[in-house]
């Protein structure tokens, strides 16, 4: 029986992702992007059929586990592209340590105007990192790591949702700039939407997500103090 649920599991994730790319194609929209899409579809699919999350789990599990070979494939086209990468290095880091450091500093603003609790602020401040980062990072620090995971995800969904349209109204074409944006400000989520674009964009995209994390791990210790 286990072993159904898991092959019940591992297929409506797969069939929900697949069937949200194809209607996102015909009809693109922020809620037809396919990570909201599937996202919704599972939720309702375990819902209508009683499934309990941790039933669940085991086939998301084994989709997670293909996402480390992903990920180290995303160095194929970082590779080819390398001389790219180069020549934009310096601005790509520029504007990301200046994305960051704003993303602290509207996380701080808030937590004071609204005397918010510290597992609060700590959630905020971290919701542009991958959730292994962040959880890590709110641990070290006694923070609530659900919160963050939950703010981090959410973070997530909403750039993959508005990122795309809104970089487009901008007339931010380039893709790898556009690969920048995604990594950096919806992490994993913003990762496979950019991949969709090209296997270039999904590249840094992921490059970005890496440094992201690190870089809010080295600035997280110093704006912490202040709340």
């Amino acid at each position: 029986m286990t072993a159904l649920i898991t092959i019940y599991s591992t297929l409506i994730t797969i069939l929900a992702y697949f069937i949200g790319r194809k209607i996102y194609a015909k009809h693109p929209s922020p809620f037809t992007t396919p990570v909201f899409f599937s996202t919704v579809t599972i939720i309702l699919v375990l819902l209508i059929s009683g499934l309990d999350f941790k039933d669940y789990s085991p086939g998301k599990d084994i989709i997670t586990y293909f996402l480390g070979p992903a990920t180290v494939a995303l160095a194929v086209p970082l590779y080819k592209n390398r001389k790219i990468i180069v020549k934009y290095a310096m601005p790509a880091i520029s504007g990301m340590i200046f994305g960051l450091l704003v993303t602290l500093i509207i996380a701080f603003a808030i937590a004071k105007a609204f005397s918010l609790p510290p597992f609060i602020f700590q959630g905020l401040a971290v919701k542009s990192i991958t959730v292994p980062i962040a959880v890590e990072i709110t641990e070290l620090y006694g923070g609530n790591s659900n919160i963050s995971a939950a703010f981090v995800i959410l973070t997530g969904v909403l750039g993959t949702m508005i990122a795309p349209k809104m970089m487009d109204k901008l007339n931010i074409t380039m893709p790898f700039a556009r690969g920048i944006a995604y990594g950096t400000i919806a992490h994993g989520l913003g990762t496979a939407q950019a991949a969709q674009e090209s296997e270039f964009t999904g590249a840094v995209a992921g490059a970005a997500m890496a440094i992201a994390g690190i870089l809010i791990s080295c600035f997280f210790p110093f704006i912490s103090k202040f709340l």
